[in-house]
């Protein structure tokens, strides 16, 4: 199988890298994979009895701000400090060669992407970015970038404290500007403008005929954004996935999987294709 896998990548035109929460296992970032998987992350959170689900709600940065930028803060500040592991690397000097180039469609919101060297041009971040904030009023639609925020944390008592990130424009409270659930207050702004930009590459493909293999990470089904995507466009580019997944690994009809984490399977598929 990993031959038929090297053989794809190496004729490939084009490189559609999709990823989801599995990507940045290797690098040392929790998945959230279960209840259990979230609280062994947040220890704090089991004993408020909160699920990923609840906490990811925009509603907290009303109810209870201390404890929203508790969350998002520690994330963030995970995010920040957090090298990507080295198949990021390698994926990228990989893809970087192809005739027609590569794009990443994640619904990870760490930006590991962007710190591993991708181009921002060549990224769509489908449920937004921690790096980036928004207006909790909504006062507009501004999104402002989050590089010299930093969010100091009661560990003991898990909230943030003061100051938090307030709008420059109506001094309400900030938010990251990404997609949680129940969440209709989320300024797409900025993934609509990464999406116009895929849609762009995916159509100059299409209209050059030209060979689309697509490397999918870590996409598992309980949010199914990535792995519709990927399938879709078996259908409408005619193009080959390669799924990586450990658990949630199974593929349509002549696609490939690996049962495997990213990183070893990265290096084991671009070590076999550079030596070979």
């Amino acid at each position: 199988m990993i031959e038929k896998a090297k053989k794809i990548l190496s004729s490939a035109d084009a490189i559609l890298i999709t990823a989801g929460a599995g990507m940045g296992v290797d690098s040392g970032l929790p998945d959230f994979r279960g209840t259990q998987g979230f609280w062994r992350a947040y220890p704090a959170i089991k004993d408020l009895g909160y699920r990923f689900e609840e906490m990811a709600n925009p509603g907290w940065f009303k109810e209870n701000p201390s404890l929203a930028w508790a969350f998002y803060g520690h994330r963030l500040n995970l995010y920040k400090k957090t090298k990507p592991h080295d198949g990021f690397y390698k994926l990228l000097e990989f893809a970087k060669e192809k005739k027609d180039g590569y794009f990443v469609f994640t619904s990870n919101v760490d930006g590991q992407f962007q710190k591993a060297g991708f181009s921002d041009d060549c990224i769509c971040e489908v449920h937004g970015s921690i790096h980036y904030l928004q207006c909790v009023e909504l006062c507009s639609r501004d999104i402002l970038c989050a590089k010299n925020l930093e969010i100091k944390i009661d560990h003991a008592n898990f909230k943030a404290l003061e100051p938090l990130p307030k709008c420059p424009k109506c001094n309400a409270l900030q938010r990251p500007n990404i997609l949680m659930f129940g969440d209709w207050e989320w300024i797409e702004d900025r993934t609509n403008k990464q999406n116009q930009k895929l849609q762009h590459w995916l159509d100059n493909i299409k209209m050059k005929n030209s060979k689309l293999a697509i490397l999918e990470f870590g996409a598992g089904t309980g949010v199914p954004t990535v792995r519709r995507f990927s399938e879709s466009l078996i259908h409408t580019h005619s193009a080959s996935l390669i799924r990586i997944n450990p658990r949630d690994f199974e593929v349509p009809k002549n696609q490939i999987s690996f049962q495997t984490g990213a990183k070893e399977a990265i290096d084991n598929l671009f070590n076999r294709m550079f030596t070979n």
